[in-house]
């Protein structure tokens, strides 16, 4: 992993990675440059937009993709036992940390200290980007691979005063949730005694439903049983008439019947009207009944008591009467 430039002479005698060759150390000397990915660490102290200091911490990965051309610029010669003769390779990473610092400050000087604080994934896009950019890297011919924010803090006193505000957040995010929580259990009450209410209110309306069919049934009912009955009153009254129609014609008849029979009875008697009634009792009385003949006679006395002084009837007669009645019976 290591680029290998021997020079001799002052000129470039051999070079390539990973060589492994013998020299003559007083006409050669020879740079040793690591060509694999390497880190630095850095930190720095920069002022956001709202005058608040705030400490970045963070690392780059890179790696040295033109070693001849970083060994042109920078010295890294090493000794016989294979150490630097100077400290240049300390020189790359103030450069990487200095570029890294430029472009972190004009970063963070544009933001407020909460949104500084929370922009480590874009501080470390807005590093890589400047790093990748910049005309003093590409010269020394390293590129960056990656950075890496590990932290971003605002001084200790700022830092208890995010926290307290923070947590004074937190808090009235908790409230706020206890809050929307007892909320949501109460219109969750709400509805379901809305529910309840519809339900009641549904089966009174069922049940008034049922009451109206109940009512429409009984006075259809009633209706039915109201024209039955004047079915049956007009068949009655229809009867009645009816039965006055005959009885008219029955009294009628019997009237004419009757008129018949008495102008019968009054042809039959008007030859008798001028008869008198001893004439015409003697016609009736049964031939050789004395009992007529003798009431006959008492009515006449009767008639004439008057006229008469004394009268005397004898026993026997009656006993003779009495006698006859009788036998006869």
């Amino acid at each position: 992993m290591t680029y290998v430039i021997q020079y001799k002479n002052g000129k470039i005698a051999r070079e390539g990675k990973g060589l492994s060759f013998f020299y003559f150390s007083p006409n050669s000397s020879i740079a040793s440059i690591p060509t694999g990915s390497n880190d630095i660490n850095f930190i720095f102290t920069e002022t956001t937009s709202d005058f608040q200091e705030v400490s970045i911490q963070g690392h780059i990965t890179y790696k040295i993709e033109k070693p001849r051309q970083l060994a042109e610029l920078l010295d890294y010669t090493v000794d016989g036992n294979g150490n630097y003769k100077k400290n240049d390779f300390e020189k790359l990473d103030e450069r990487l940390i200095n570029e890294a610092q430029t472009a972190t400050a004009s970063f963070i000087r544009e933001m407020d200290l909460v949104d500084s604080i929370n922009s480590s994934k874009e501080l470390s896009s807005e590093i890589y980007q400047n790093l990748k950019d910049s005309n003093a890297i590409s010269q020394l011919g390293v590129i960056p691979l990656k950075i890496n924010i590990l932290s971003i803090k605002a001084t200790p006193e700022t830092q208890k005063a995010l926290e307290s505000k923070a947590r004074e957040e937190l808090l009235k995010k908790a409230d706020l949730a206890i809050y929307e929580r007892r909320n949501f259990s109460v219109e969750q009450e709400r509805m379901i005694k809305q529910s309840e209410l519809n339900t009641e209110i549904a089966i009174v309306e069922k049940e008034k439903e049922i009451a109206e069919k109940q009512m429409e049934r009984d006075v259809a009912e009633a209706e039915n049983d109201r024209k039955i009955r004047e079915m049956k009153v007009t068949a009655d009254f229809s009867v009645e008439s009816k039965r006055q129609d005959l009885i008219d014609i029955q009294v009628s008849n019997e009237k004419k019947s009757a008129e018949s029979q008495g102008y019968a009875v009054e042809a039959m008697i008007k030859p008798y009207r001028d008869l008198d009634w001893r004439l015409l009792s003697a016609l009736n009385q049964q031939s050789g009944d004395a009992r007529n003949n003798i009431a006959l006679a008492f009515r006449e006395l009767a008639e004439n008591a008057g006229k008469i002084g004394t009268l005397n009837i004898s026993p026997d007669l009656f006993d003779m009467l009495l006698k006859q009645e009788k036998e006869k019976r």
